[in-house]
């Protein structure tokens, strides 16, 4: 196996049980080429029924499965680690953030294999790996979250701090779609002071347990950070275990609205703090003087991963003097979209396993007067249309007027294809149609981020006051791209649920204290 296998790491200590049961990846181009024939292999693999030094090249590592015991373990030496962490001075900890931040870089290319062998397009791994120092372990944003945990004022005599402490125990449970860069993301709740524990997901475990035992442990047992600061292992989902737990504080939670927020209220019935990071369906406004080469380069990034990421502009509105020729570019950039091998340099397209639903959304807004602008078929491979592919065509839909666009799913849903509906309003005065549209976007029910494309600095004003929904704003820049200093995750409503908010794990795993000091005479700090 190329890359090896990973044990679970727990109290300091990687830990494969008595019977180990392992998960085994199976790299994408063979399950591609040979679909049933790889799924079975993988099985026999997965049940211990096969030998796996007679599996082949396309067998590339393989994780040890946590059982009950190493759960509870995990989260008994991540509570008798809290303590000891939350004392760490500020500055070590950030020295903690800094090393990883260079760590992530120096096993850049590695962990984009994993993650191409996993299924993640080449294109977007190597963005998403080496985007990570600069965006949620740049010095930028660990030194500013750092800025916000304590701040000292005088009122005569009396010291006045206040200051975020850390929660304490904060479990991790990281979407299939993105487990690793999100996982790496939510452990700046290291920096804070918290104690982490990690559960990397059966169906990408291993770039996951990578990141954790090559990157962050080897960094924290440097540092002299007591055992059990991080814990990480490979299971199936275990959140009643962590909401039933007496040393779990925070759950960081990511998934799809309804069940994150069902799993909301069951988190605050039981005592703990629920993070949600959630479904996204962004707007993105192109306006009649945007720059229109810029802009369809952002919205074509809703074909990344196949439409199946929560951070890309889901529906465009375009201004009705601009729409035509939007159109016609789009379709013309839409048309260089392939499908492919994910290790094969430009393909963003990746396999989706809702067709019956983008079907059923595709249909249900033709029937509603929607225009079928290019795409719909089911794509082999190599681009063949068929109908068994895997692949599904970016698929462009026009559907004309703001009133009652909100009736159809693929406008009032996160959906999970490549299927992008542009939204015509009707035409009339600029200041009318821009409060319209304000007020749809400030209308929609999920809150990730928002885009706007227009360079008139009336207009850049308009939307920066009037655009309230949203944990991000982007006005004339990349919608899907992730910058250092900003949240790149966090939102309000089916994104957050009802604590969401532009997301900083650093901070929001946090809770703010006040204190009042009134030394004794001849007592100085």
């Amino acid at each position: 196996m190329k890359f090896g296998s990973f044990p679970a790491y727990i109290g300091g200590r990687d830990v494969a049980g008595d019977d180990p049961q392992f998960v085994y990846t199976v790299a994408a181009r063979p399950i591609i080429e040979d679909t049933f024939a790889q799924l079975r292999r993988k099985q026999d693999l997965d049940r211990g029924v096969a030998d796996p030094a007679a599996a082949g090249d396309g067998v590339v590592g393989a994780c040890v499965v946590a059982d009950a015991a190493m759960v509870h373990r995990a989260l008994e030496s991540a509570a008798a680690a809290a303590p000891q962490w939350r004392s760490v001075p500020v500055a070590d900890r950030l020295e903690v953030g800094r090393r990883i931040a260079k760590r992530i870089g120096e096993h850049r290319d590695p962990l984009v294999e994993i993650l191409v062998a996993e299924g993640t397009p080449r294109s977007m791994a190597e963005p998403m790996i080496g985007g990570l120092p600069y965006t949620s372990w740049s010095p930028e944003t660990l030194e500013w979250c750092a800025e916000q945990l304590e701040v000292r004022r005088w009122d005569g005599e009396r010291e006045m701090i206040l200051r975020r402490v850390p929660d304490g125990v904060v479990c991790v449970n990281p979407p299939q779609n993105a487990a690793t860069v999100n996982a790496l993301n939510a452990l700046t709740a290291l920096i804070s002071g918290n104690t982490v524990v990690v559960r990397a997901p059966r169906g990408v475990g291993l770039s996951c347990m990578y990141a954790m035992r090559e990157i962050v442990a080897p960094v924290l047992a440097e540092m002299g950070a007591p055992p059990g600061t991080l814990n990480a292992f490979c299971g199936p989902p275990m959140l009643e275990d962590w909401l039933a737990s007496p040393h779990v504080d925070d759950v960081l939670y990511y998934g799809g609205s309804k069940k994150g927020l069902e799993f909301e209220r069951a988190a605050v019935t039981a005592g703990k703090k629920p993070i949600l990071e959630l479904a996204g369906n962004d707007c993105c406004v192109v306006w009649r003087d945007a720059d229109l080469d810029a802009a369809v380069q952002s919205v074509t990034q809703f074909f990344m991963n196949s439409g199946q990421i929560c951070n890309v502009p889901n529906q465009v509105i375009a201004h009705p003097a601009i729409a035509d020729e939007l159109l016609a570019r789009l379709v013309a950039a839409t048309r260089r979209i392939r499908p492919g091998y994910p290790d094969e340099p430009g393909v963003v397209l990746t396999p989706v396993l809702g067709v019956d639903w983008f079907y059923g959304c595709l249909n249900e807004a033709l029937a509603k007067g929607a225009t079928l602008v290019h795409g719909g078929r089911r794509l082999e491979v190599d681009g063949t249309p068929s109908g068994t592919g895997f692949f599904v065509e970016p698929t462009i839909v026009r559907l004309d007027g703001l009133a009652g666009a909100r009736s159809l799913s693929v406008v009032r849903d996160e959906t999970f294809f490549p299927l992008l509906p542009i939204i015509v309003p009707a035409a009339r005065d600029d200041t009318a149609l821009c409060n319209e549209v304000l007020e749809f976007v400030n209308s929609n029910a999920y809150g990730l981020r928002n885009s706007v494309w227009t360079t008139g600095a009336q207009t850049i004003e308009a939307f920066l006051r009037g655009v309230t929904n949203g944990g991000t704003l982007k006005i004339n820049d990349s919608h899907s791209g992730f910058l250092p200093f900003l949240p790149n995750q966090g939102g309000p409503g089916l994104t957050g649920g009802v604590f969401g908010e532009a997301s900083h794990p650093m901070l929001r795993t946090t809770r703010l204290q006040a204190v009042s000091v009134l030394r004794p005479e001849g007592v100085t700090p």
